[in-house]
């Protein structure tokens, strides 16, 4: 136990750092060794941060591979995890807010200028139904792409940014 208190709700993604891992281990299981090769980062960081979303339960031990004489957990993130956590506080969605916020910034920068995308933004008012269809077009986008995601650059794929939030207001 690192000493420190467990991270309730989505109030564990609101570190950009995870939300880059679970994108990750969403295509690929990966060790921490390997996941902090390709997030440029230590591997006692990743381990750190490995420990923390898999006490959430958004990251799955799905093997247990033998390196250099010891062993390797191999983590995997299933999307519908998210699902499952906890009670949200008020403070989750605030938080969990302004971490995408700071990853949409980082991927920006890597945004390939050109080529198709889309983006959109949006405070309005529309009927229940026009709400819930466009709720169930997120899911299924969501289901979509997490679906189809492969290790990284492998052949033949292109490496992509998604970010959505819907939500309803005061």
């Amino acid at each position: 136990m690192t000493g420190e208190p467990p991270l309730d709700g989505l109030r564990v993604l609101a570190h950009p750092l995870r939300m880059r891992i679970l994108s990750l281990l969403t295509g690929v299981a990966m060790s921490a060794a390997e996941a902090a090769r390709e997030l440029d980062q230590t591997q006692a960081n990743i381990s750190y941060h490995f420990r923390r979303l898999h006490d959430a339960g958004l990251l799955d031990v799905v093997e247990e591979v033998e390196i250099r004489g010891g062993r390797a957990k191999r983590y995997r993130h299933d999307p519908d995890s998210g699902r499952r956590m906890g009670p949200r506080e008020p403070d989750d969605a605030r938080l969990l807010a302004a971490a995408l916020s700071e990853e949409l910034q980082r991927r920006s920068a890597d945004r390939v200028a050109g080529t198709k995308g889309a983006m959109t933004d949006a405070e309005l008012w529309v009927d229940q139904a026009t709400w819930d269809e466009a709720v169930e077009h997120a899911r299924k986008l969501s289901r979509l792409l997490h679906a189809a995601a492969q290790p990284p650059r492998t052949e033949g794929t292109v490496h992509v940014s998604a970010t959505v939030s819907l939500f309803t207001m005061r």
